[in-house]
C-alpha cells in the first residue's frame, strides 16, 4: 500500500538552532503512527511541518508528501486547501487554541463554511452531528457555551470535532490527552480509534506517554534530539526495543514504594467534616439559588513521615481539598496541623503556623515569579518567616535547599525561564523545603513533567520524606505515581469520599465500581481480582 504521508530528510532549525535532523517516516491509510519522545526531541515541530505552520524564523528542508503532493516549498492557497479540509490537527491545549471570545458552535462553524462551504444554518446542524460524534452532552445547548464554560475534556471533545469536520485523510493529534484525567483519557482515545475505524483516516500520533502507543499506535517512532533512533511496529518495539534511549523510556515509569512510616507516629493534619461550598448566584441581586459542593464532609488523619495520596476525576474536590486543609480558601468543619485547631483561627493569627505547611503547586511557571531569580524565590520565605536570620544564614539555607533537591547552588542567580519544566518543579520544591515544614501538600506536581524526570521528581520526594520525616497530602489523577508514592489513599468523588484504605489494597482490589474504572483507565490491563471483570456502565455520553 502507497504511503498517504511521506516524510524524507526533514531538517528544521531556528536560526542556528536545529530542531530536527533527516527525520523520515511513512503513515499508509488508515494507519497510526506514534512520535514519542521527551519534551525537545523535535515531535510538535515535526507535526506542524506537514502543514507548514512553523513561525516565520524556522527554516525547512527536504521532502513532505501527502497524498501524492510535495508540500515543501508549496504555494499558500495550495496549503489552505489541504489544512483543516484534507488533514486536519488536535492541538495539545484546547484552552489557549481555542478562541476564548467566541461560542465553541460559532468556531467549530467557521472550519465548515470556510472549507466546505456552508451556509450557516447547515453549517449549524453539522455542528450538532459532531458534536454529537465526538461525545459531548446535550450538544445543541452546549452550542452557545463559551470555551471556559467547558471542562477539559469537553474542550479536547470541541478541538476534535473541528479537526474532523471536513473528513480529513490525516489526522495529526499533538499530545491530545496531556493533561486530562485517566478516565477523559481513556474516553478520548477510544474515541479517536472509533472514529478513525468509521472514517477510515491515517493518524499522526504524538505524545510522551508509551502507555498510551501501546493503547492506539500501530507504529512507533521514537525521537531524540531531532532525530528518529528507533522505529518499529509497537509489539516489536515494546518486545524488544534495540536503542538505548528507547529502553531508557520504557524503564521510566515510576516505580518502587515510599519509606515505610511508622504506625503509632504522631498526627500531623486531622480533618473532621470538611466542607467547601461555593455559592451559586442568580439574578440582578446576585441572590444565592445553591451551593457547589466541592468538598462535602471530607475527614482524614496524616502521621508524620506519611504519604496520603487524593485522586478523582477533575471537579471531584482534590484540589479544594488541599487547599481547604491550608486554609487557602473558606471552609467549615475542624481542621488540625500539629495538634493546634487553624480552622478558627484569623489569617494574622494563623501566621506563625505557615512555616509549617507549604504547598507545591501542579504548574510551576504559573507559580514562580518571572521576576525573580531562583535565589530570590527561595529566600523570600525566609526573609517573612525567619526575619531574624542574617543575610548570610539566610543564602546557606537557600544553597542547602537547592543541593538538597539537585539543583546546582551556581544556577541560584537564573530566572524560572532559563530552566527546563523539570527543574522549575524542583525549585518550587526548594522554596517550600527552605522553611522545614511539617506538611507538605502536592497538587498534581508530575502530571505536566516528561516520564523520566517525573521518575525523578517521585525519586526525589521520596528520599526528602526519608530525611526530613515529611508529611504529604499527594494529589493526583496519575494512579501509576500515586502507587509509587503514596501510603494510603482516598478515593473522590463530587466533593465525597467513596473509598480509603492502603494504597496497595485499593489498587489491587478496589471495592467501589468508581475506582474500579479508575484503575481500568489507568493500568488498562485489568488485575486479577473478579470484580475488574464486571461490566461498568460508560462515561461516555455518545455510548
Amino acid at each position: 500500500m502507497s504511503a498517504l504521508l511521506s516524510v524524507r530528510d526533514l531538517d528544521v532549525s531556528f536560526g542556528a538552532t536545529p530542531a530536527t535532523r533527516k527525520v523520515g517516516f511513512d503513515i499508509a491509510p488508515g494507519e497510526t503512527v506514534a512520535l514519542v519522545g521527551e519534551s525537545g526531541s523535535g515531535k510538535s515541530v515535526t507535526a506542524l511541518s506537514v502543514l507548514k505552520l512553523l513561525p516565520p524564523s524556522a527554516s525547512l528542508s527536504g521532502s513532505i508528501r501527502f497524498d501524492g503532493a510535495e508540500m515543501v516549498g508549496a504555494a499558500e492557497p495550495a496549503l489552505r486547501a489541504i489544512r483543516g479540509n484534507k488533514v486536519g490537527m488536535i492541538f495539545q491545549e484546547p484552552m489557549s487554541s481555542l478562541n476564548p471570545v467566541q461560542t465553541i458552535g460559532r468556531q467549530v462553524a467557521e472550519v465548515l463554511t470556510l472549507h466546505a462551504g456552508l451556509r450557516q444554518n447547515e453549517a449549524r446542524q453539522k455542528v450538532v452531528e459532531l458534536l454529537t460524534a465526538v461525545g459531548l452532552p446535550d450538544p445543541s445547548r452546549r452550542l452557545d457555551d463559551y470555551p471556559h464554560q467547558l471542562s477539559g475534556g469537553q474542550r479536547q471533545r470541541v478541538m476534535i470535532a473541528m479537526a474532523l469536520a471536513n473528513d480529513p485523510k490525516l489526522l495529526i493529534a499533538d499530545e491530545p490527552t496531556t493533561a486530562l484525567d485517566v478516565t477523559v483519557q481513556a474516553q478520548i482515545l477510544a474515541l479517536l480509534k472509533r472514529l478513525q475505524q468509521h472514517n477510515g483516516m491515517a493518524m499522526l500520533f504524538i505524545t510522551h506517554d508509551l502507555s498510551i502507543v501501546r493503547a492506539i499506535a500501530d507504529k512507533v517512532c521514537v525521537m531524540k534530539n531531532g532525530e528518529i533512533v528507533e522505529t518499529g511496529s509497537v509489539e516489536t518495539l515494546f518486545a524488544n526495543p534495540q536503542h538505548p534511549y528507547t529502553r531508557h523510556l520504557l524503564a521510566t515509569e515510576p516505580r518502587g514504594l515510599p519509606p515505610e512510616p511508622t504506625p503509632d507516629a504522631p498526627i500531623v493534619l486531622e480533618t473532621q467534616d470538611l466542607k467547601v461550598w461555593f455559592p451559586i448566584k442568580r439574578g440582578l441581586l446576585r441572590r444565592t439559588v445553591g451551593h457547589i459542593r466541592a468538598v462535602d464532609g471530607v475527614s482524614l488523619v496524616l502521621r508524620k513521615g506519611e504519604t496520603l495520596g487524593v485522586v478523582g476525576e477533575s471537579g471531584s474536590g482534590k484540589s479544594s481539598l488541599g487547599y481547604a486543609v491550608l486554609r487557602l480558601i473558606p471552609s467549615q468543619g475542624r481542621i488540625a496541623v500539629l495538634g493546634e485547631r487553624i480552622d478558627n483561627r484569623s489569617w494574622r493569627a494563623l501566621r506563625p503556623l505557615r512555616s509549617k505547611m507549604q504547598i507545591v503547586f501542579q504548574d510551576p511557571f504559573g507559580s514562580l515569579s518571572p521576576r525573580l531569580s531562583v535565589s530570590q524565590i527561595v529566600e523570600e520565605g525566609l526573609s517573612v518567616h525567619m526575619p531574624k536570620l542574617s543575610e548570610g544564614q539566610r543564602k546557606a539555607r537557600v544553597i542547602d535547599a537547592l543541593r538538597e533537591v539537585g539543583l546546582d547552588p551556581a544556577t541560584a542567580d537564573r530566572y524560572p525561564h532559563e530552566f527546563s519544566g523539570g527543574q522549575r518543579q524542583r525549585i518550587a520544591i526548594a522554596r517550600a523545603l527552605v522553611l522545614e515544614p511539617d506538611l507538605l501538600v502536592l497538587d498534581e506536581p508530575t502530571s505536566a513533567l516528561d516520564v523520566s524526570i517525573q521518575a525523578q521528581v517521585i525519586d526525589l520526594l521520596r528520599s526528602i520524606q526519608q530525611r526530613r520525616q515529611l508529611s504529604y497530602l499527594f494529589i493526583s489523577h496519575d494512579l501509576r505515581v500515586v502507587r509509587a508514592l503514596t501510603h494510603r489513599l482516598i478515593v473522590m468523588r463530587n466533593g465525597v469520599v467513596v473509598e480509603e484504605g492502603v494504597t496497595a489494597d485499593i489498587i489491587a482490589a478496589p471495592r467501589e465500581d468508581y475506582t474500579r474504572q479508575l484503575m481500568r483507565a489507568a493500568f488498562g490491563l485489568a488485575p486479577t481480582d473478579p470484580a475488574y471483570a464486571q461490566p461498568l456502565p460508560s462515561t461516555d455520553p455518545n455510548d
